[in-house]
C-alpha cells in the first residue's frame, strides 16, 4: 500500500469556542482569531478600535498562524507602551485528516494530528500574577545583555557568500528504496 492509491479528503479541527480558552477571563472581552490569511493590518486596526471598551483582548492562532498571533499581540503591546498585562497559554488543537483511497479495495485513512496553539490575553486592568504564563507591565526579557561578551572560542565577522559557486547539496540528502 502507498499514499499514491489516496487523495486528500476533508480536514475536520476541533472548533474554537470561548468557553474553552485556558484563562481566567472577564465576561466581556475580545477575541480575536489570527488564520493564516488574515492580514496583520486589518487584525490590529480591529483590536485597536475596540480594546478601548473591552480593556481586555485574547489574540488565539494555531498552526502556522502561531507566529502571526505572536506578532500582533507584540506590536499592541509597543502601541500601548508596554503597559498592558499579559498572560500566554500554549495548548494543542486536534485535527483529523481524511485520505480517501482511489481504489475500491481500501479503507478511507484518517489521520490524527495535534496542532500547537495559543492564547495570549493583553489587558489594561490588572490580571492574576500568579497565573502561569503572567507577565508584568513593562516586563521586557532583554535578548542580549549589555554586559555579556563574546564567547571567546567563537569567530565573530561578517560571512561573505561567494554566490557564483552552486549551493552545496550536504544536508539535502534524498534516500530512495
Amino acid at each position: 500500500m502507498t499514499m499514491e492509491n489516496y487523495r486528500k479528503g476533508k480536514n475536520e479541527e476541533q472548533p474554537l469556542e470561548r468557553t474553552a480558552i485556558p484563562l481566567d477571563l472577564p465576561e466581556e472581552f475580545l477575541w480575536m482569531q489570527v488564520r493564516g490569511g488574515s492580514k496583520i493590518r486589518n487584525l490590529l486596526e480591529h483590536a485597536l478600535k475596540s480594546f478601548e471598551q473591552s480593556r481586555t483582548v485574547v489574540w488565539t492562532g494555531a498552526g502556522p498562524s502561531v507566529g502571526k498571533t505572536i506578532t500582533c499581540a507584540e506590536i499592541m503591546k509597543r502601541e500601548y507602551k508596554q503597559k498592558l498585562h499579559q498572560i500566554t497559554k500554549i495548548c494543542y488543537k486536534e485535527c483529523n485528516e481524511y485520505w480517501d483511497p482511489s481504489v475500491p479495495e481500501l479503507d478511507r485513512l484518517v489521520v490524527k494530528r495535534k496542532q500547537p496553539m495559543i492564547h495570549i490575553c493583553l489587558s489594561i486592568d490588572s490580571l492574576n500574577d500568579q497565573e502561569l504564563g503572567y507577565q508584568a507591565p513593562g516586563d521586557v526579557v532583554p535578548y542580549k545583555s549589555p554586559t555579556s561578551q563574546p564567547h571567546p572560542n567563537r569567530q565573530h565577522h561578517k560571512r561573505e557568500f561567494n554566490r557564483s559557486k552552486p549551493a552545496s547539496n550536504r544536508n539535502s540528502q534524498v534516500s530512495r528504496s
